[in-house]
């Protein structure tokens, strides 16, 4: 078989894509290029789809292994004829293809739980991405090849022997992809060939060059994009990481044939990806002045360039993960600096509620549990709990038996309300309850001051310090508390509140973005009796905290089969994808794949 037929016969395959010349500068983003250059609808789509030019311009030369569109409309009309036989032979000896998926949205971020997880931004790509996929959508997703990758967790994990280069810092830099299932997701972990090792590291944040280390990455997935011929109708974003997506692809790669609608989610405003307009263009991105000052200077610091603000600026719409974050990131006090900016886009911004993957998160199923319960059958919640303590050498004995046990899984940092979870320890322990704390922290004052206080309490008998992550023993206490602190000073979403539920064990929250829009006082008569789910308080001082946790603990010991009965009405409330946020985001995705803008409401 010719070269040519081989290749025509690869062009659908994941592993063996065509790969061609990427696009290298924002001056260099080939506005002559459009649909009348190339030749038939039916050649474009043999040839990929690839509308590039066979250069890179300014004396880079392309790769020579780098195949362009000439190539596929230069031949003989005998080669033609080969191919299209070599094609249709090639098409015989794969299954039929599905029906075609209603859209084709691809994720990128930064973290995707279980294989790339540091908080509750990568359970959201994960669960959002099964929620899409259960509706028929072709979903796919894209994440750095981290060293920390747990691969445990990707299935039929490979490389795919096909290469590809993209642009950074005026020169062209090898990248390997691998691929393999996460939870049934297909997902694409791009490995960067350069020399400063960007995902080679212990970690995946809190490097000193994250600012390089993300904006390649998102380079990258575009030219991953571009060069194996995908052509998705949405690319959805996530967090300041891959913010440069939206403006890449609006002001290169558009013009380049990859024309997909352009989503971002921001999970947390405070980080914001900062740094000097130099360190902006080592990804291609030049702007005038004028257009930098737009869309990509600080509103704090007018000597700096902001990629977050760039994303929102660029994106088609916007979400954060609350309706009442997304009205506190519009005061100067929640906003971050960016309140003006959200002000000025309110008809494509939107407060959408996360959900939770509830096949992952079942107590009757989860793999992770030492006992499993259910909603109507709760008995095992009390082995559970007994068999949680006696692992970590807590007493479980006599009195002990029934003392509450109160537990917080949680970053260790400022936004958690560090100070109130200390508060909170010392006040259960007063109370005669027990307490787990799970966390760990990369503030090294935060750190010290938690790890001298596991040291003091090593050997107490009724509270531990698992200053660690480890999923397994996650699960367990969400399953064996009675009762889950989240003192957050501020809480975009949280996801940990509706894993207790989920779990039968009842929130005591702080009333601040998503919290406030998911946990309802038990006591807070103007709220449907349905609804009430926990105990909340609304000043962040210690002493709400106390009042909020007293109530909690009364509850508990003196009314004892009310406790019972709100443990397993908390169980049946559904806070899964399929509650509402998934049909949300499907609004947001038909109005602005199908009409060119996002509609006017969600609701």
């Amino acid at each position: 078989m010719s070269v040519e037929a081989k290749r025509f016969r690869n062009v659908v395959a994941e592993e063996s894509p065509i790969q061609v010349t990427s696009v290298q500068r924002l001056e260099m983003a080939m506005p002559h290029l459009n649909q009348e250059t190339f030749t038939s609808d039916h050649q474009l789509m043999m040839g990929n789809n690839v509308l590039l030019s066979s250069h890179y311009g300014n004396g880079v030369a392309a790769p020579s292994r780098l195949v362009t569109p000439a190539t596929y409309v230069a031949s003989s009309p005998e080669k033609q004829v080969e191919n299209l036989v070599a094609a249709l032979v090639g098409s015989l000896e794969r299954p039929l293809p599905m029906k075609r998926p209603r859209y084709h949205v691809v994720h990128l971020a930064s973290e995707m739980a279980p294989v790339a997880k540091v908080g509750g931004l990568g359970d959201v790509v994960t669960g959002l991405g099964r929620a899409l996929q259960n509706r028929k959508h072709r979903v796919e997703i894209i994440i750095p090849k981290y060293k920390t990758l747990d691969t445990s967790g990707i299935k039929h994990f490979k490389e795919l022997n096909k290469h590809f280069f993209s642009y950074f810092e005026g020169a062209m830099h090898e990248n390997v992809v691998w691929t393999g299932l996460v939870e049934g997701l297909r997902v694409y972990f791009i490995d960067p060939l350069h020399p400063a090792e960007f995902f080679n590291r212990g970690g995946i944040y809190c490097e000193p060059d994250d600012f390089q280390r993300f904006t390649y990455f998102s380079r990258a997935s575009l030219e991953f994009l571009l060069q194996f011929g995908k052509r998705p109708n949405l690319i959805h974003c996530h967090d300041w990481p891959v913010a440069v997506v939206a403006p890449l692809c609006k002001s290169i790669y558009a013009n380049a044939g990859l024309n997909a609608k352009l989503a971002f989610t921001c999970h947390n405003f405070e980080p914001q990806g900062k740094n000097s307009m130099e360190a902006l263009t080592t990804c291609g991105l030049q702007f005038q002045a004028p257009l930098y000052q737009d869309d990509f200077q600080d509103n704090v610091y007018a000597d700096q360039i902001n990629v977050l603000k760039g994303g929102l600026m660029h994106s088609d719409f916007v979400t954060t993960v609350s309706p009442t974050y997304a009205k506190e990131v519009l005061t100067p006090e929640g906003g971050e600096g960016l309140h003006t900016t959200l002000r000025a886009m309110t008809k494509k911004f939107y407060g959408v509620m996360n959900g939770i993957d509830d096949k992952v998160w079942n107590p009757a199923t989860d793999p992770h549990l030492m006992h499993h319960f259910s909603k109507d059958n709760v008995e095992g919640k009390k082995v559970l709990k007994d068999t949680l303590r006696l692992s970590l050498g807590m007493a479980t004995e006599g009195v002990d038996a029934n003392r509450p046990l109160v537990c917080c899984v949680s970053r260790l940092v400022y936004q958690k309300g560090v100070h109130l979870l200390r508060s909170a320890i010392f006040h259960s322990l007063d109370c005669g309850g027990q307490f787990i704390l799970q966390g760990t922290s990369q503030d090294p004052v935060i750190k010290k001051d938690f790890d001298d206080l596991a040291k003091q309490y090593e050997n107490h008998p009724h509270v531990r310090f698992v200053l660690r992550y480890e999923e397994t023993l996650t699960h367990n206490i969400y399953g064996a508390a009675d009762i889950f602190v989240i003192p957050s000073i501020f809480e975009p979403c949280g996801l940990t509140q509706m894993y207790s539920l989920r779990y039968g064990t009842i929130p005591v929250v702080r009333k601040t973005g998503g919290l406030a829009d998911s946990i309802f006082d038990v006591d807070q008569k103007h709220v449907p009796v349905e609804k009430r789910n926990g105990f909340t308080f609304t000043e962040s001082t210690e002493e709400a905290l106390a009042s909020a946790l007293d109530r909690a603990f009364h509850y508990y010991r003196e009314q004892p089969e009310w406790w019972t009965k709100l443990v397993s009405k908390v169980m049946h409330i559904d806070m899964s994808w399929d509650a509402a946020p998934i049909d949300q985001y499907l609004k947001l995705y038909t109005h602005t794949i199908e009409d060119g803008h996002p509609p006017a409401s969600i609701s």
